[in-house]
């Protein structure tokens, strides 16, 4: 819990608009309520939050919840790691991580949201996300992003991890290594303070300077509730924009990272998204929890 001083200081950094809800709790405008008056009310941050972004902001038995689905998806991405080889069709690993879930007394968030037909997304080389699981085989040097949603006792998490497939090529090390990175350097951009541009920035000045490109078109979300909660995390910005972080924020960074251009196009089944230019693609996530002093995975996996 922050003092009140401390709580005072992250209140002028959270802009209030004149027609916002007064930050007091009153339920008037904040221009007919405390606009003016030199004594500042501390900010009811929860409500503020969801009133103007939409972005529920989660208890301590919320996170208890998320972090066990959490644990779920990692021991679904060290099962998966495990069976990952040369010759092995990607919806085998659907097939695996399906199984794995319900096991587990939990249900694939993925499987028929918004149509989407299978459990998990696996994508290969190009494909940037949403691949479809089905016959495509693995072959050596391959890279393969495997993501993973469960919904256990009502909360989901979600993580990914990009695996080589065999012995990778020296292309194969670095995109990965790239992406990897990405998301490393994104999640010690959380802290209360900070925005949500300072993670997409971080994520950019990394992996461009690199000689990668960072896709704009898919980007991280809140989760915890629902599959996709606000607000949306960017990977890529401006340093000190967008939405201030608070303590109870949850939600995924996930930053997509091409070897080449980060142009891309969806293929026929209107979910694969793929690399426009033919390029290798890698993806690394976690799900994190803003905390009063910096932040939490709560899908931890070492980076």
């Amino acid at each position: 819990m922050k003092s009140r001083p401390e709580m005072l200081a992250l209140n002028k950094k959270i802009k209030v608009g004149r027609n916002d809800p007064c930050p007091c709790g009153s339920g008037l405008k904040y221009k007919k309520c405390c606009l003016g008056k030199t004594d500042v009310p501390n900010i009811d941050i929860k409500s503020l939050y969801k009133e103007k972004h939409k972005i529920r902001l989660k208890e301590a038995s919320d996170v208890k919840g998320i972090r066990k689905a959490g644990q779920l998806v990692l021991d679904s991405l060290d099962m998966v790691e495990k069976k990952i080889r040369p010759g092995r069709l990607t919806d085998e690993i659907n097939t695996l991580v399906h199984e794995f879930t319900v096991k587990n007394g939990a249900k694939s968030a993925p499987l028929n949201y918004r149509g989407f037909p299978k459990s998990v997304c696996v994508s290969v080389n190009e494909v940037i996300c949403h691949g479809i699981p089905g016959k495509r085989v693995l072959k050596e040097g391959d890279i393969v992003n495997v993501d993973v949603t469960p919904i256990l006792n009502g909360y989901y998490a979600d993580a990914s991890k990009t695996f080589f497939v065999g012995e990778p090529g020296p292309e194969a090390q670095k995109i990965v290594r790239v992406a990897r990175e990405s998301l490393k350097r994104g999640m010690h951009s959380v802290t209360p303070g900070n925005t949500i541009g300072d993670i997409g920035w971080a994520i950019q000045q990394y992996a461009e300077g690199q000689g990668c490109s960072v896709v704009r078109e898919f980007v991280g979300h809140g989760i915890g509730f629902e599959f996709h909660e606000a607000p949306q995390i960017p990977h890529f910005g401006h340093k000190g924009e967008g939405i201030i972080l608070v303590p109870g924020m949850v939600f995924t960074i996930e930053p997509m990272i091409n070897l080449g251009e980060r142009h891309l196009k969806i293929l026929a089944d209107n979910w694969t998204a793929v690399t426009r230019d033919g390029s290798l693609s890698a993806q690394f996530e976690q799900t994190v929890l803003v905390t009063p002093d910096g932040f939490e995975s709560l899908t931890p996996y070492q980076l």
